[in-house]
């Protein structure tokens, strides 16, 4: 009977081993890290400011959004003839009228205009609304509303971009002024000597129309007729560049550092 007992109980004993054996407990969310933890979170947060927009970079006013290269490049090619021919036509009524009146009389002139429009619409919507009974509200709200202000980092990189070109062109003068390349320096006194009969043939605003002319019109001129101006181009350059190397090996010192 003994024996008997004892075989039951070493053939129970694994069993009860097994039942008492200890479950291994979970871990606790403390020990979970928070890297997984915040998994989940970090993903509805990113799909939240995906829909509400960028809010950690300021929006840029609305009248900064018409300002890109792109669209400076369609106006000049003339891409929307009306845009291009009322941009066109704007600055070169004012260039002309500066050239009759002086600066302090077309601002003024421009901002009488400019007030006269608004106030006659202002009143002509008033009386309109008087009229017909209706409460439309002021007829220049949507604009009033539209945020014009620059934001503190948007002027700091504009500040940056000037500095920027500001030191470059220091630098350029600094390095022409005390002839660093004689060649370079040459080039410069050339320049200023043609400006000088450029200066006495025009002035400041006629210059000025004539850069606006040729904006708008030398990029679609070689828009169509690229072949004929590159190849013309290159034969300019490479006699300049015979002449400059003429002149380069018979003033002594002249060579540059790379040669």
């Amino acid at each position: 009977i003994s024996t008997i007992k004892s075989s039951n109980e070493k053939s129970k004993s694994p069993m009860k081993m097994e039942e008492d054996r200890p479950t291994k407990p979970k871990p606790p969310m403390a020990t979970v890290p928070p890297e997984v933890r915040s998994e989940k979170p970090l993903l509805d947060d990113k799909h939240v400011t995906e829909g509400k927009g960028d809010l950690a970079t300021p929006a840029a006013p609305v009248f900064m959004e018409g300002f890109d290269k792109q669209k400076t490049i369609d106006l000049l090619y003339w891409r929307n003839v009306k845009q291009s021919g009322a941009v066109f036509g704007s600055v070169l009524l004012l260039l002309f009228s500066l050239t009759q009146f002086s600066v302090v009389s077309v601002g003024a002139y421009l901002t009488l205009a400019a007030l006269s429009a608004s106030i006659s619409f202002r009143i002509y919507k008033s009386v309109l609304q008087a009229v017909q009974k209706t409460d439309e509200g002021h007829p220049f709200k949507s604009y009033l509303e539209v945020e014009i202000s620059l934001s503190q980092d948007q002027i700091g990189n504009y500040a940056d971009k000037a500095l920027l070109y500001v030191n470059t062109c220091m630098k350029e003068l600094r390095r022409l002024f005390l002839v660093q390349d004689l060649i370079d320096s040459l080039k410069f006194a050339v320049l200023m000597w043609l400006l000088t009969y450029v200066g006495a043939l025009f002035n400041g605003l006629t210059l000025l129309i004539l850069a606006v002319v040729s904006m708008f019109s030398m990029p679609i001129v070689y828009e169509k007729h690229q072949a004929q101006i590159d190849q013309y181009v290159g034969l300019i350059r490479t006699q300049v560049n015979s002449v400059v190397g003429k002149i380069q090996a018979k003033i002594p010192g002249a060579k540059r550092k790379e040669e």
